[in-house]
């Protein structure tokens, strides 16, 4: 992947979190500023609601005059509602598509910002009860897409086809996924499945949290979605891309020797000629500080390092305000 191709965010994820720099996360905390008030409003990515959620009561109950709306029914649905204007903010489990990025660029002048504000694995969720200890990247696609490419096209439709036996051999793989809204559909699709469609016997799930809970009522389902879904009645099953094994942890994500790590954003209208509105402003600073990223472990996602978060401050204007 050529950094020239990604983001600014994307490209501060895959530089700083090689394997031969050092993981600092050592974060400033937040600094508190007088009198802010008025109303924020997010518009996006399920999979990052909770988190927004988490995200808003924190900076609320630091600032009681500010109120925040959120909506979380899919990063498909950020672009539209921060173009309209009806939105400030805009997560995304995904990066906009130069489709959405052109409708800014033609109505604006300018691009859309990408914020990177934790990192996510991509989890593959099996019942608990499931033996699976190991799946690759070439099963992963056979087992979700309708036309695999890997694996001479053979689909994989049953759990003795990913080398369980017993009463699991015969047993057809219930398929969960999310819904074309969905950045993690998105995501998954294009980096799982090879731009490949899902099967038709897939069940599309409206939320993040629904996937999970229908894996955990099927012992002989699977599905996806993020780590900070995973619950008791779940395993995230390794995952391979070579001849090793590795669990979703912090270490192998950020690594990337994780196959599915990616980057989770909130993206905003920033006039580059202009400094970024002071609500919106401080919302990110709050996100990227040390009471944020505590937040962003506490839903169950990893945090960013020192070097992203000033990196990302930097990009808006903002490192000076806030150390």
């Amino acid at each position: 992947m050529k950094l020239r191709a990604l983001s600014a965010a994307v490209a501060a994820f895959v530089v700083l979190s090689a394997g031969a720099v050092a993981l600092d996360l050592e974060l400033s905390p937040y600094k508190v500023v007088n009198g802010l008030s008025g109303k924020l409003r997010s518009v996006g990515s399920d999979t990052m609601h909770h988190e927004m959620e988490l995200w808003a009561e924190g900076f609320q109950s630091i600032y009681p005059d500010v109120s925040i709306e959120l909506v979380g029914k899919g990063s498909n649905t950020a672009p539209p509602a921060l173009l309209s204007g009806e939105s400030q903010l805009g997560p995304m489990s995904r990066q906009m598509n130069p489709d959405e990025i052109g409708a800014f660029q033609a109505k604006y002048g300018y691009k859309p910002t990408a914020v990177l504000v934790a990192i996510d694995a991509l989890a593959i969720y099996v019942h608990k009860d499931n033996p699976l200890q190991c799946i690759n990247m070439e099963q992963i696609e056979r087992v979700f897409a309708a036309d695999p490419k890997s694996g001479g096209g053979k689909s994989i439709l049953t759990w003795g086809e990913l080398g369980l036996t017993g009463e699991w051999a015969a047993k057809p793989i219930a398929l969960q996924s999310r819904n074309a809204l969905s950045g993690t559909y998105k995501y998954f699709k294009q980096h799982a499945l090879a731009g490949a469609d899902f099967k038709d016997t897939v069940h599309m799930q409206v939320g993040s949290e629904a996937v999970v809970s229908e894996v955990t009522k099927d012992k002989y389902a699977m599905g996806y979605s993020g780590i900070g879904y995973k619950t008791a009645g779940v395993r995230a099953v390794p995952l391979s891309s070579g001849k090793s094994c590795y669990e979703a942890s912090f270490d192998n994500t950020y690594s990337r020797k994780y196959p599915l790590a990616r980057g989770l954003f909130i993206y905003l209208l920033k006039d580059p000629k202009k400094p970024i509105d002071t609500l919106s402003g401080e919302f990110v600073k709050y996100v990227l500080s040390r009471d944020g990223q505590t937040q962003a472990k506490k839903g169950g996602y990893y945090p960013i390092t020192r070097n992203i978060r000033e990196h990302e401050l930097t990009r808006l204007g903002l490192l000076a305000s806030a150390n």
